[in-house]
């Protein structure tokens, strides 16, 4: 690389304001950090415990129970700032993860250091919007969440690889990849306390429902209902159906990383330009579609199509919860003030987990008695019923773009 190239790449970095720069990494700290735990986690509790089925299945109410009280801690950390509040969640994070791979004598105890690891996970997910936001310039709000969100792929690329570099060649233990997880988190932490300080949000703020965000509330339930599907029963339907093994999953989740590094800032971008509500009844109405290729590819194509469709759904369903950065713009600028966004962001998180919860218990019932069709085609009426909330969509002229 020649000296004009360097220069013009450090003139470039330079003129990016500070706290983006230092948002921007520990972004990238982060995502490496999430990404390495997730790699391993699962097979750390197959050769560390020898789990039941109810232990494995119960697993799910410490790592989501998070998400529900998220409201409740955030109202009671009400002192700290969002940044702050930030860097404390990722500490917690690394805590937990340390606390997993070195102080796990037993099932149950490792339960508690699950818990504390996805508390600070969960409380972290309304912080990184909000603070994306803040750092936007007018207009190009989804955008520059696109771009970090661009970054956060990128490093779950890097993290899995690291894993797998790791674990192939370097003699890797599983307590090596949590030192990394809370290496990172700290890092992660450590620059969040190092930005500025925003505005506080009194407690009230976080557990108090305001009727002009109903149609946002409404949008956050039925976000985690269909995001479930994603999370839970598309997979299932690989390795059940399809009869796939995890390595195919892998793939598919790292194709899913690589093809979002480009999409998510394209897709900002589309929503600076043509507005939350054109983009979000255009994902309910591509939803539709995938749900109906989940369901049905089975019957409809012979075996090799089916699974080839199956996995375009897979990959297209990946692409698609990237549109929950439209909610949080759309809730930007429908806020009556800018302390409201925070704690509105916090409560979809918790709404999110109640509705995501149910639709798991409901769509395990209806796969057991029912067939796994049917999960998919309740996944299709969740997507129109998301066409018809996004519908409704009305900016106010003031701050609409």
């Amino acid at each position: 690389m020649s000296a004009i190239s360097k220069a013009s790449i450090s003139a470039r970095v330079a003129s990016i304001p500070r706290e983006l720069r230092i948002f921007a990494f520990a972004s990238l700290c982060m995502g490496m950090a999430f990404s390495m735990f997730d790699s391993t986690f699962n097979n750390f509790l197959n050769d560390r415990f020898t789990l039941s089925g109810f232990q494995r299945s119960f697993l799910e109410f410490p790592r989501e129970l998070p998400g529900f009280l998220v409201v409740f801690v955030s109202a009671a950390l009400w002192f700290l700032c969002s940044r702050r509040l930030g860097g404390f969640a990722l500490l917690l994070g690394a805590v937990g993860a340390l606390l997993i791979g070195f102080l796990s004598p037993s099932y149950w105890v490792m339960v508690i250091w699950l818990f504390i690891y996805s508390l600070g996970q969960h409380l972290f997910m309304p912080i990184s919007p909000t603070i994306g936001m803040q750092l936007a310039e007018e207009g190009h709000t989804a955008q520059r969440l696109g771009q970090l969100n661009a970054i956060r792929n990128f490093a779950a690329i890097l993290g899995s690889f690291t894993v797998f570099l790791g674990f192939r060649y370097l003699g890797f233990t599983f307590q090596h990849t949590f030192v990394l997880t809370a290496l990172g988190l700290t890092v992660a932490a450590v620059l969040m306390f190092t930005m500025r300080t925003a505005d506080r949000q009194p407690a009230g703020l976080y557990i108090q429902l305001h009727r002009e965000y109903r149609l946002y509330y409404i949008l956050a339930s039925l976000h985690g209902s269909r995001k479930q599907l994603f999370i839970t029963f598309a997979p299932w339907v690989l390795v059940t159906i399809f009869q796939q093994p995890t390595q195919i999953l892998a793939t598919l989740m790292t194709l899913g990383g690589i093809i979002g590094i480009i999409f998510q800032p394209i897709l900002g971008w589309t929503i600076d330009r043509v507005g939350e509500r054109k983009v979000l009844m255009i994902e309910a109405v591509i939803l539709v579609f995938v749900c109906f290729g989940y369901g049905f590819a089975r019957f409809l194509f012979p075996p090799n199509t089916a699974f080839f469709v199956t996995c375009a759904c897979f990959l297209l369903d990946q692409m698609l919860l990237s549109v929950g950065m439209a909610r949080s713009t759309y809730m930007k600028k429908i806020a009556l003030q800018p302390d409201h966004v925070q704690p509105a962001l916090t409560v979809s998180v918790t709404i999110d987990h109640i509705f995501s919860i149910s639709a798991a218990l409901i769509g395990g019932v209806i796969w057991s008695k029912f067939g796994f069709q049917y999960v998919f085609l309740m996944g299709t009426l969740i997507a129109a019923g998301n066409f018809l909330a996004a519908m409704k969509i009305r900016i106010p002229a003031k701050t609409q773009i």
